[in-house]
């Protein structure tokens, strides 16, 4: 069997996929290929088909700098026009001509006599200097242990592998969580099906969503670099004064009242108001956005059961609170394991220990991006990067440093980012988060990790990580020897 060499390695083709590999031939690479497990570019977008999908974050702020789109039909696009535009851009900027789709990477070695990664997939191996691992956080459901789920006899399915086989008009439908995803499907569904049963662990803080379509007349002047540019940096600034907001707690009481207001104004009932009501700071969950939600559950058809799940027995979903619903179909909207990076068990460094060895339940990175003991591996959307701005704005940030430790690899076999280097910047990210509601005391999300430690946020302002990514210091890593064959850009 032949080994593929490249230059670098490319795992994923979502946003984070599509960004690593322009910039590859914005800088003159050629020889790098894009592995994608899926059968075809989106990443995320691509999974995600359940309905009301779409994104929380204005649409001109969740795009490519590079790849401005002036026609979006709505401030915020819904997954259909996302999708599109991730292709769309992909093909445009000769991205598609190196990936190849449906290889899925099942392990990748670090050789430390050759400074080269050794990479097993469903292809083939192939060899590389460098790995961009572009697989993103928002790709692995969140699957609970429900006692009886498995021998539950109707559909049930994930949101983000919605079974659009299924027909829930009509149906008794029991929705299981109440994230980001469930505030989009459930106002879609409501309407169709006979009976909700929203069983709700926790409720979410919900902001209303400044959304709405887009006219003619404004796209027209979205085509101006100068209007469009000036708008964007008005969503930009918006989404960082509510990180502000959320990076102090004392503007817990005016973000409350906001967030109260917001359910009063769609809640009349006392009792569901209280249902839906949370009891921690606004913020230390991912802030939702929703004009549709609340008014959803008041339906005369939704129920919401304020209670975690027990167990299924037969057709009936048992509350850990004693109610109970008899349904005919079950929908997971139970997130992700944001925190469990599907790379992480399949990366192992030069001694055979994996990235998950290291770990131990707790990712970190030196700026979310690269690790002790994994030279020449570079993330995207790593650990202690987590913001309310845009997920586009941080990959470009990334990707700038990652572009420029790329050039300095050209005249070195290896760069790996030095231990201490790493361990005082995850203890400065430790230190600030307290005062922030990512952390605070009564906060309990999916930000924390299997040891209580917030290892997805960034405690500080956007701006902060787009100048600690601006620049790439050869300091912090111990280089290896200087190429002495292998010149290849």
């Amino acid at each position: 069997m032949t080994t593929d060499e490249f230059e670098v390695v490319v795992i994923g083709a979502g946003a984070s996929g599509i960004g690593a590999a322009v910039r590859l031939r914005q800088q003159g690479v050629r020889d790098f290929v894009v592995l994608e497990k899926g059968n075809s570019v989106g990443g995320t977008w691509r999974d995600n088909t359940y309905p009301g999908c779409g994104c929380d974050v204005p649409s001109r702020l969740y795009s490519y700098t590079f790849a401005p789109n002036p026609d979006w039909s709505r401030v915020f696009a819904k997954q259909p026009e996302i999708l599109t535009y991730l292709g769309d851009t992909a093909d445009r900027f000769g991205v598609t001509e190196h990936v190849r789709l449906g290889v899925e990477v099942l392990e990748s070695h670090w050789d430390p006599t050759m400074s080269r990664w050794r990479l097993s997939t469903i292809d083939g191996d192939i060899t590389a200097r460098a790995i961009i691992a572009a697989a993103g956080p928002w790709h692995t459901p969140n699957l609970p242990d429900i006692p009886g789920l498995a021998e539950f006899s109707g559909p049930v399915f994930h949101s983000s592998r919605w079974d659009h086989d299924v027909d829930l008009t009509g149906k008794r439908v029991a929705v299981v969580g109440s994230g980001a995803s469930a505030v989009q499907f459930v106002p879609a569904i409501a309407p169709a099906v006979q009976r909700l049963h929203l069983f709700q662990r926790t409720p979410q803080w919900v902001l209303p969503k400044p959304d709405h379509h887009i006219p003619t007349v404004e796209r027209q002047l979205l085509r101006r670099r100068s209007f469009r540019n000036a708008l964007r940096s008005l969503e930009y600034r918006a989404l960082e004064g509510l990180g502000f907001a959320f990076r102090r707690l004392r503007t817990q009481p005016l973000l409350r009242a906001i967030a109260e207001a917001n359910i009063r104004r769609a809640i009349r009932d006392p009792q569901l108001r209280r249902k839906v009501t949370p009891d921690y700071p606004v913020g230390c969950t991912r802030p939702l956005v929703s004009n549709d939600y609340y008014p959803s559950l008041t339906r005369a058809n939704v129920d919401v059961h304020a209670t975690g799940v027990a167990e299924i027995r037969g057709n009936t979903v048992i509350g850990v609170d004693g109610t109970s619903a008899e349904v005919d179909a079950i929908i997971l909207g139970t997130g992700f394991r944001i925190l469990d990076l599907p790379i992480a068990g399949r990366v192992f460094d030069a001694d055979g220990a994996s990235l998950a060895d290291h770990w131990q339940g707790s990712p970190q990175a030196y700026l979310g991006t690269t690790i002790a003991g994994f030279p020449n591996l570079f993330l995207v959307l790593g650990p202690s990067l987590g913001t309310v701005n845009s997920a586009f704005v941080i990959i470009e940030a990334q990707l700038a440093y990652i572009m420029s430790a790329l050039r300095h690899l050209r005249s070195v076999d290896s760069l790996e980012v030095r231990r201490p280097i790493q361990d005082a910047f995850n203890a400065r990210v430790q230190a600030a988060l307290p005062g922030t509601a990512y952390s605070a005391g009564s906060c309990r999300s999916y930000f924390i990790d299997a040891n209580g430690r917030n290892s997805f946020s960034w405690p500080w302002a956007t701006d902060r990580m787009i100048r600690s990514l601006s620049r790439f210091d050869p300091s912090d890593y111990r280089v290896g020897d200087r190429v002495r064959e292998d010149t290849r850009a």
